[in-house]
């Protein structure tokens, strides 16, 4: 069985190197990473292509042996394994709606993504990238609209490496953090991404 070692790599890198291993062992892979987001993402992204994940505790990181269930893959949120999913993504890119004053752009981000609440057609994913992860932190006006989303089924996700840059990785209210990867993923499938 093939080792990789993704320890010190940030994400997408370890869920890269996963992938290119999976594909050239069909034996399964034991890969090395670190706590946090490394280990929550090639877990992810294993399971949602039908390996059986298996994480041990090594030092200050993890061990993951993944190995195959004798299923096939499946497409799952985050997880796509090709072809168009027929579901509406809503790319959000900064915490303001729009150009011009801040507080302005902040006051309609917050009125749109309630009045979301109000619509027949929600979104089936929300991606959040750059600033637009703060509207998913501890404190935004607009953790409530996002939590009630995803009570009603939108899933939303906030890049892992943003929410690193703004230091709020730990202050997260809704929603999961995700790799870039798996964000091109979902970019690629849907048939309706709509981008603010």
């Amino acid at each position: 069985m093939k080792t990789i070692d993704c320890r010190g790599q940030a994400c997408p890198a370890p869920v890269i190197a996963t992938k290119k291993a999976l594909e050239e062992s069909a034996a399964g892979v034991c890969v090395l990473v670190d706590d946090g987001a490394p280990r929550e993402n090639v877990g992810r992204f294993a399971r949602n292509r039908g390996y059986q994940v298996t994480e041990t505790a090594q030092g200050d990181g993890w061990s993951l042996l993944l190995s195959s269930s004798g299923t096939t893959a499946i497409a799952e949120p985050g997880g796509q394994t090709g072809g168009l999913t027929g579901e509406r993504v809503l790319l959000v890119t900064s915490n303001r709606l729009g150009e011009g004053p801040e507080e302005l752009g902040q006051l309609l981000m917050k009125n749109f993504l309630f009045t979301l609440l109000e619509t027949p057609q929600q979104p089936d994913r929300i991606l959040l990238l750059n600033s637009g992860v703060l509207l998913a932190t501890a404190g935004a006006e607009t953790v409530e609209a996002l939590k009630r989303l995803e009570e009603r089924g939108t899933e939303i996700f906030a890049c892992g490496v943003c929410l690193d840059y703004f230091k709020k990785k730990d202050q997260l209210a809704a929603g999961r953090v995700t790799n870039m990867f798996s964000t091109a993923e979902n970019l690629l499938a849907a048939a309706l991404v709509i981008k603010l």
